[in-house]
């Protein structure tokens, strides 16, 4: 097993402004209407303090490039080879405070842990990354975001995920339903908006030919940020206090996506499938 050691607690600190024409960008991107008060919707955290490596410092998959060095935030991971495969796995988020229109944003960002395990598809390492994040100030949202990198795809491995199949997906079971098709345009507004140059969300022959998948993949960060915004329909703006997803499928651009939110216990069990009732995304809130 790789010694991780050397990153593990390692820090990054960056700041922001949540200013009126981001909060614009945002809300024209889904669709939105300016809130009053002007108290922005949950998931507007992930298009804050993003990254900012310079164009010369991006890999081949659009992510900043990484090293052995001490400046360097996460591992290389050469185990891997030259084009390890990167896939946002999952997050778990505390939802302290609304953050307002205007606010001045400070965020830590701090290497947790990190783990390698052996998975039907090969080798897998796991990394969580603890963000902190502060409005004027104030802690916001606690995120946990597990990354997970695994070995490039083979050039003539299947296209994932397989077609859809001949199911339909039924939302009966469910207590709130809602159905969209992210298209091109959806995912490249969403990439600008969270300055996330990972090529499978933009560049149709890379994604397929390269990382293999079979169309351009809807970010996991995006769906999360649709299920919000079904739960902020239910039950209220601001409502959630905590928040899970998981990825279970990719999700291809210009595909049907089911967004579903039902009772369980005393929170609720979420979710995203695509339109054959494979399930795409695992989610959970407590409000």
């Amino acid at each position: 097993m790789t010694d991780f050691s050397a990153w593990i607690g390692r820090e990054m600190r960056a700041a922001d402004r949540l200013d009126e024409s981001l909060a614009a960008r945002w809300l024209a991107t889904f669709d939105l209407p300016r809130p009053n008060p002007a108290l922005m919707p949950q998931g507007i955290h992930f298009a804050l303090c993003t990254p900012d490596a310079p164009t010369a410092q991006l890999g081949e998959d659009g992510h900043p490039a990484r090293d052995d060095s001490a400046d360097s935030f996460l591992p290389p991971f050469p185990q891997f080879g030259s084009r390890p495969r990167r896939m946002w796995a999952s997050s778990k988020i505390a939802f302290r405070t609304p953050i307002p229109i205007g606010a001045s944003i400070e965020r830590t960002s701090r290497v947790a842990a990190i783990a390698e395990k052996e998975g039907g598809s090969g080798r897998l390492a796991f990394v969580d990354v603890e963000h902190t994040t502060r409005a004027n100030g104030t802690i916001a949202v606690i995120e946990t975001q597990t990354l997970v990198y695994r070995e490039a795809a083979a050039s003539d491995a299947p296209l994932s995920p397989p077609p859809l199949g001949e199911g339909v997906f039924n939302p009966a079971e469910w207590d709130a339903h809602r159905t969209l098709t992210p298209d091109p345009r959806l995912l490249f507004r969403y990439s600008a908006l969270t300055f996330n140059t990972h090529r499978i969300h933009y560049d149709a022959p890379y994604a397929q030919n390269v990382e293999r998948y079979r169309g351009l993949v809807v970010h996991g960060p995006l769906t999360a940020s649709l299920l919000l915004q079904l739960a902020a329909r239910e039950l209220g703006e601001d409502a959630v206090r905590s928040f899970e997803f998981r990825g279970v499928s990719p999700a291809i651009a210009d595909e049907p996506l089911h967004l579903v939110m039902r009772r369980a216990g005393e929170g609720f069990e979420m979710g995203a499938f695509a339109a054959d009732g494979r399930q795409i995304t695992k989610a959970s809130a407590e409000a």
